[in-house]
């Protein structure tokens, strides 16, 4: 793996630590499996209204060369993958490269897995329809060279979808206190609040990279229903952009 200035070996090693623990629905990455349902509702329409694909056909993303940044054990990896994607996961976290492949094997899929980072496979001329770039922004060193990279990697005309974290009293209340400190679904220190970036923000930093963003929406979760939600007004704590490279 090619070293790069947006890698912060601090954050690396955080997840180092819970790789074997990806595919445990009870597990530190609770919170993930718990969002997935939602984050994929979000993907797979953006990408489909992008790309005039009909979701209820077979293999609707076919032909789609589709980048997960980040992808840790593969949970957006496999469903890209049943929807007939042509699927990289790749992420700088090299023990979750194997956790990712055995589970990718057992589930029948072929997923390209690689321990390398954005900028690596930008240098290596890599292009993809479609970059999924999902809480991941928030632990890297340098945010606009890290999505500069991505942007690097798209065609024309791709698209590049990232969520992340809002920066402001209620999203430490959430993702700090109430995940790392009450819940305890997470390790305490998985999040610095310093490091969450708020949505202007965010649109900002994708602007100067070279990307278009064109929507917004937030990710909610439900306390009492103990279930998560899209969201078009609300992005206080979670939420994710979708842009594009013009």
């Amino acid at each position: 793996m090619s070293a790069t200035n947006t890698v912060d070996p601090s954050e690396i090693a955080k997840f180092e630590a819970m790789a074997a623990e990806w595919w445990d629905l009870n597990g530190k990455f609770k919170p993930l499996h718990m969002m997935n349902p939602v984050r994929l509702d979000y993907i797979t329409r953006q990408i489909a209204a992008e790309f005039g694909r009909d979701l209820q056909g077979p293999a609707p993303f076919a032909g789609l060369r589709l980048l997960d940044i980040g992808c840790g054990g593969g949970l957006l990896c496999e469903p890209m993958a049943r929807l007939g994607a042509v699927v990289v996961g790749a992420d700088a976290a090299e023990r979750n490269i194997p956790v990712a492949q055995v589970h990718a094997a057992q589930s029948g899929l072929e997923i390209d897995y690689r321990h390398t980072t954005a900028e690596a496979l930008a240098e290596a001329g890599e292009e993809f329809d479609v970059v999924l770039n999902m809480e991941v922004v928030e632990h890297v060193a340098d945010p606009l060279g890290y999505l500069t990279a991505c942007q690097q990697l798209l065609k024309p005309g791709g698209l590049h979808i990232c969520s992340t974290i809002n920066r402001n009293p209620k999203s430490f209340a959430m993702a700090i206190v109430g995940a790392e400190w009450v819940m305890r679904w997470l390790p305490k220190g998985t999040h610095e609040w310093t490091k969450f970036i708020t949505p202007d923000e965010l649109f900002a930093l994708l602007e100067q990279a070279g990307l278009t963003p064109v929507d917004r929406k937030g990710f909610v979760f439900n306390p009492l229903r103990f279930t998560w939600a899209i969201s078009d007004r609300d992005l206080s704590v979670n939420y994710v952009t979708a842009a594009t490279k013009g």
